[in-house]
């Protein structure tokens, strides 16, 4: 969830950004459709965001249609590609820093690392535009609490603007755009395929930044996203930065900017780290 008063916990990862299509040369007729594409989507978004209507359904309705449930089957574990840019292999958080510089302050439990409350944001490095980020993550085992105050934390892109949750969201329920993988507050999740609280899960996140010229917004940031080895998201368009209780509109920012986890005061555990450049 994504709450402006709360901590965030900051991985800042060097990456090169490979420039979109309209910036490139021997541009052929799908590019020039896609931008014109591009151009129409961020227009439509540009007239809605200040409805608060997506897809038929306010905000954080308690209304809209939970998603199925699908059993996620076994942990499989991903190999890591041989061109991933490792944020946590599991054995030191030497990279990592707090926003003051100081020495990361989340702590190590076996081979993930564990969110300490209260600790605030950690850079490690440069930022990053368009990205494809693979992690790893578990809830609390026993559960405590229920609905958003339950194994609550989230994966941030554009230096805190948009947000895929992380919730424990088995047998757990909540309004539907605030579950487990929802794109915090406009899209849950095709299905719900969250494993039992104490279990790995699996994000595998392609984040495309939005891109702005002459103050205005050209495309806009676009996610998809697998849960635990299952689509759930598909080349999605967010109609603005995600929010709580809230819909914002695009403001124009840098493209490089920092992926974030969040502190929301839950002990939710992550692992197996990596980004690639796209």
């Amino acid at each position: 969830m994504h709450t402006l008063s709360r901590s965030f916990a900051t991985l800042i990862v060097g990456c090169s950004v490979v420039l979109s299509s309209a910036c490139g040369a021997g541009r052929s007729a799908s590019d020039d459709a896609a931008s014109e594409n591009a151009a129409s989507t961020a227009e439509m978004i540009a007239s809605a965001v200040p409805d608060s209507i997506i897809d038929g359904w306010p905000q954080h309705s308690r209304e809209r249609p939970a998603p199925p449930v699908q059993d996620a089957g076994p942990y499989v574990a991903m190999p890591r590609p041989a061109d991933a840019v490792v944020l946590f292999d599991g054995t030191s958080l030497d990279a990592w820093e707090m926003a003051d510089s100081s020495a990361a302050a989340w702590k190590i439990v076996g081979d993930a690392f564990e969110v300490v409350r209260g600790r605030g944001t950690r850079p490690t490095g440069a930022w990053c535009g368009d990205v494809e980020l693979h992690i790893e993550w578990m809830s609390p085992n026993p559960p405590v609490g229920s609905d958003q105050d339950r194994g609550n934390s989230g994966v941030f892109f554009g230096g805190g603007r948009y947000e895929v949750q992380i919730l424990d969201s088995f047998d757990n329920p909540t309004y539907p755009d605030g579950q487990a993988a929802a794109l915090y507050g406009q899209y849950p999740p095709r299905v719900n395929v969250s494993r039992k609280p104490g279990e790995w899960q699996t994000y595998d996140i392609v984040y495309t930044a939005p891109r702005f010229a002459d103050g205005k917004l050209v495309s806009p940031a676009v996610f998809t996203v697998r849960h635990n080895g299952v689509l759930v998201h598909d080349n999605q368009a967010l109609v603005g930065p995600t929010a709580n209780r809230a819909r914002v509109p695009y403001s124009v920012h840098e493209m490089r900017l920092p992926v974030q986890l969040q502190d929301h005061s839950h002990p939710v555990r992550f692992r197996n780290i990596w980004l690639r450049e796209r």
